[in-house]
C-alpha cells in the first residue's frame, strides 16, 4: 500500500538493536563515578544531620539497605533487574544510567 515508504518494525531495526548491552571501559568508569557521587551525597547529608544532632529515617534506611560503590558486585554496578529478560538482568547503557543518576 505504501510502496517504498513501508513502516519498519521497531524490533528489527532502529536504535533498539544498536546499543550494546555491555559497557565500554569509559562507560564503566562514568557509572562508578556516578555511584561514588551518590555515596558522597549520602555521607554529606548524614554528616550535616549529625552535626545538628538530628537523624533521618530515609538516610538511615539507605545506609542499612544500599551498599556503597566499593561493596557492590560488578553484576549490580553494570546491570539492572528486568523481569522480562531471559536471566532477569538488563545491561545498563547511557539511556538508563542517566535516569539512574537522577
Amino acid at each position: 500500500m505504501f510502496g517504498a515508504f513501508k513502516p519498519t518494525s521497531s524490533l528489527s531495526g532502529g536504535l533498539l538493536w544498536k546499543i550494546p548491552w555491555r559497557l565500554s571501559q569509559p562507560q564503566k568508569a562514568r557509572q562508578r563515578k556516578r555511584l561514588r557521587a551518590v555515596d558522597a551525597v549520602i555521607a554529606t547529608v548524614d554528616a550535616a544531620l549529625a552535626k545538628q544532632g538530628e537523624t533521618s529515617k530515609a538516610v538511615e534506611r539507605w545506609k542499612e539497605e544500599m551498599p556503597a560503590e566499593w561493596e557492590m558486585l560488578p553484576k549490580d554496578k553494570y546491570t539492572i533487574f528486568d523481569r522480562k529478560e531471559k536471566k532477569y538482568r538488563k545491561g545498563v547503557h547511557s539511556k538508563f544510567t542517566s535516569i539512574l543518576a537522577i
